[in-house]
């Protein structure tokens, strides 16, 4: 049994406690002999700021590099809002993106049948909706320099955010989204907004052209992002895989989870480049939702997000596709159940704590292993 190395970042407000859960089911899958972790812990967000005025420590950022993967919790709440800037807790998550250049954004958006009246559209518009948005994750107008506010006297300023994208950004994102195509339904959106900015008409025009070069066998479209926004709660099953820049894969990936009933439900991957002689790629993986400060503590967040991260590690990470399958089939199994933590509640009489829905889930993984 391989022994793989997982940095875990808990991060701040319900980030440790639906990392409570995960850990669980790593431990399970050990004693299951179906993969084991050495596992490391780390701070970042808030928590690291309070503990060593960073929002990540060089200590820590040298972790993430030696790590085979990160799960990363989530960070930010009120607490923070007054730091400088630089080290905001939202800083912390930047720098891990930037340095271990993670250009690779991968965000699921799944509909389980049991949860499709949890969404706010109608059933038949979400039930069995499977989309994976690609958000390119390094470069844009989070990234771009100048990046500043600009005092100009008189009581005015100004705040200067750049958008910038090479060739070379948009090519890989676009292999990344083409070859994930390849595997599911072998369509590609692409999205941008061409009409009103140079760096959506060098986007399209590079994609069509690494299309044409490379993946003329996969179905690709092209539609202005805030058309696509539209059409995502028209009729989001018309789309398979997006792929799109940075601000627009932030918008338009948290309207898709919300198709699914709950940011809690959803996983990501932020993926690198594969190493050609080792094979490896550095990659973390966290859930979509925030740190929501407004009921840390209370032992009711929904750990299935944090669950399903792990579940994508296996998959993307370590090649532990059935293992991954596993820990979706068990997460299946106990929302057929009828259990419900309070974000997916729905209709449902009563709710589950953080705690009993990762029991639950081990639960399940017992009953597959």
């Amino acid at each position: 049994m391989t022994t793989h190395k997982l940095l875990l970042l808990p991060g701040d407000g319900i980030g440790p406690e639906v990392f409570a859960e995960v850990e669980k089911v790593a431990a399970f899958l050990g004693q299951a002999g179906i993969v084991r972790f050495e596992m490391e812990r780390g701070l970042v967000g808030g928590a690291a700021y309070d503990a060593h005025g960073q929002s990540i420590s060089d200590a820590d950022m040298q972790l993430a590099h030696e790590a085979d993967a990160v799960l990363f919790g989530a960070v930010g709440g009120p607490k923070w809002d007054s730091v400088p800037y630089d080290v905001r807790p939202e800083a912390g998550l930047l720098r891990l993106r930037k340095d271990l250049e993670l250009f690779a954004n991968l965000r699921p958006a799944i509909c389980y049948p049991a949860l499709a009246d949890a969404s706010s559209l109608k059933r038949e518009i979400v039930e069995d909706l499977d989309i994976m948005i690609v958000r390119e994750l390094t470069g844009g107008v989070y990234f771009g320099e100048p990046k500043q506010i600009i005092d100009l006297g008189n009581g005015q300023k100004r705040g200067i955010d750049t958008q910038v994208y090479d060739t070379y950004e948009i090519e890989r994102i676009g292999r990344v989204a083409f070859e994930l195509a390849r595997k599911r339904k072998n369509k590609v959106t692409s999205s941008e907004k061409r009409n009103v900015m140079k760096s959506g008409v060098l986007w399209n025009e590079v994609m069509t052209a690494l299309h044409k070069r490379e993946f003329a066998d996969v179905q690709l479209d092209h539609q202005l992002a805030d058309s696509l926004g539209m059409q995502l709660v028209r009729w989001p099953k018309q789309f398979d895989v997006i792929v799109t820049d940075n601000l627009f894969g932030d918008m338009l990936s948290d309207v898709a989870s919300m198709l699914t009933g709950s940011l809690g439900m959803l996983p990501s991957a932020s993926l690198g480049e594969t190493n050609p002689k080792t094979g490896k790629r550095k990659a973390m993986y966290e859930p979509v939702h925030g740190s929501a400060p407004d009921i840390a503590g209370k032992g009711i967040a929904n750990p299935i997000a944090m669950i399903g991260s792990l579940g994508m590690a296996l998959r993307y990470s370590f090649n532990l596709a059935s293992a991954a399958d596993m820990i979706e089939k068990a997460i299946a199994g106990v929302l057929d159940k009828g259990l419900r933590t309070a974000d997916i509640k729905g209709a449902a009489t009563s709710t589950v704590s953080t705690v009993e829905m990762g029991d639950a889930i081990i639960a399940e993984l017992r009953k597959g292993a």
